[in-house]
């Protein structure tokens, strides 16, 4: 069976999946922060390289002031935590995104991991935390406009190997797998550009549920998937 070598997900279904069990959403929040690492797990055993994972979205911002500030102590508290996980599994965590919003203790909390977890070679785990793709196309495209003006980049120079490389995710492949859990259908805001050429799973599992056999069902959908691009299937 052919692994994908990147997989990102968008982690839905957690205050749903409370409610079904007569619990407040922030408890579904909870235990999808925790299936968190067994997913890292099961991704890790099943030889998959990079997993990128949709945590917080540009648009979540939206949502109770009281959901949006119990989800920003439970990921900066998961932050905290996962300094130990990765050093465990051998782990390198990055963090996407406008981070700047977030509070300095925040900030601090992903600096310490990404140093913490640098030469690590196991599993790359990328979170994205303030994340949204189009925030993330006018961000690369004003420091590019920024390096024109100032001399650092031809604009004749500029292509779409140019443009990935100011993007939050340079430093990573494009995912070949993008995985919905809950069943919605949508993107939503989410690696529009990396996206270009990853075949899409969706699963009404929630997040919460979504363990290491639903992975190997996604795993399985894709190598049914006849890859091809410009026409040609890929090898």
């Amino acid at each position: 069976m052919k692994i994908p070598k990147h997989v990102a997900i968008i982690l839905d279904g957690n205050g749903r999946w409370a409610k079904s069990k007569g619990m407040p959403r922030n408890y579904g929040h909870t235990i999808g922060a925790k299936n968190v690492e067994t997913v890292c797990q099961a991704a890790d055993e099943l030889g998959i390289s990079y997993l990128t994972l949709y945590a917080f979205s540009t648009e979540n911002w939206n949502r109770p002031e009281s959901e949006v500030e119990a989800l920003l102590k439970l990921l900066e508290s998961y932050l905290k935590n996962c300094i130990k996980t990765a050093e465990k599994n051998n782990m390198r965590v990055r963090v996407i995104g406008e981070i700047h919003r977030l509070s300095e203790k925040f900030q601090t909390r992903i600096r310490e991991l990404e140093a913490a977890s640098a030469s690590n070679t196991g599993l790359n785990l990328t979170i994205a935390i303030n994340y949204g793709s189009r925030d993330e196309m006018l961000r690369a495209m004003r420091r590019m406009i920024g390096d024109v003006k100032e001399g650092k980049l031809s604009e004749d120079a500029i292509d779409e190997q140019v443009f990935s490389s100011y993007l939050d995710t340079r430093d990573l492949p494009d995912p070949d797998l993008l995985i919905r859990t809950s069943g919605e259908q949508r993107l939503s805001n989410y690696l529009l550009w990396q996206l270009a050429y990853t075949e899409f799973y969706f699963t009404e599992v929630p997040w919460p549920d979504f363990h290491k056999k639903e992975l190997e069902e996604a795993i399985k959908a894709y190598n049914n998937r006849d890859r091809r691009f410009g026409g040609i299937t890929e090898e």
